[in-house]
């Protein structure tokens, strides 16, 4: 009897201390880390690093990737406020080897920052690359209702 209980409380130790390693990797993670940061954006259709929320961004240029992606009818991304957290402010600005906030990432892959989503824009190609992750432009839904 004393040996099985000896053996049920070293497994309870093992248990716990498996379970104390557990969380402190999944709390002590480095959010500024490429593992990190390729979570967020892999197997995702956009993904926007933004000073700030969609709801309330805290910068000029976050406000314009935001209005861009509502005239477009672009209800559901991933957004990520920058302003919380130093270490992802700085990691993605490594991961992409881009300067500046915002960010955006079409599946998994880094697009540009503000100035390239309203050139995008303009041109017509942000059109296409929503589409090509099965997000549909409501531009689209308009040109089609002229024709």
């Amino acid at each position: 009897m004393n040996a099985l209980r000896k053996s049920i409380q070293l497994q309870g130790r093992n248990t716990l201390s498996s379970f104390s390693r557990i969380l402190a990797a999944r709390y002590s993670v480095d959010t500024g880390s490429k593992e990190y940061i390729d979570g967020l954006v892999k197997n995702k259709k956009l993904v926007v690093f933004m000073k700030g929320t969609p709801a309330s961004p805290r910068c000029g240029f976050s406000n314009a990737v935001v209005q861009i992606l509502d005239f477009h009818g672009v209800e559901q991304y991933d957004s990520h406020n920058i302003l919380d957290d130093e270490n992802l402010r700085q990691g993605i600005k490594e991961y992409s080897n881009w300067p500046t906030i915002p960010q955006v990432f079409i599946d998994g892959e880094f697009v540009g920052g503000c100035d390239l989503m309203l050139e995008m824009h303009k041109n017509g190609e942000l059109v296409e690359e929503l589409q090509k992750v099965g997000i549909q432009s409501v531009l689209l839904d308009k040109t089609e209702e002229k024709s």
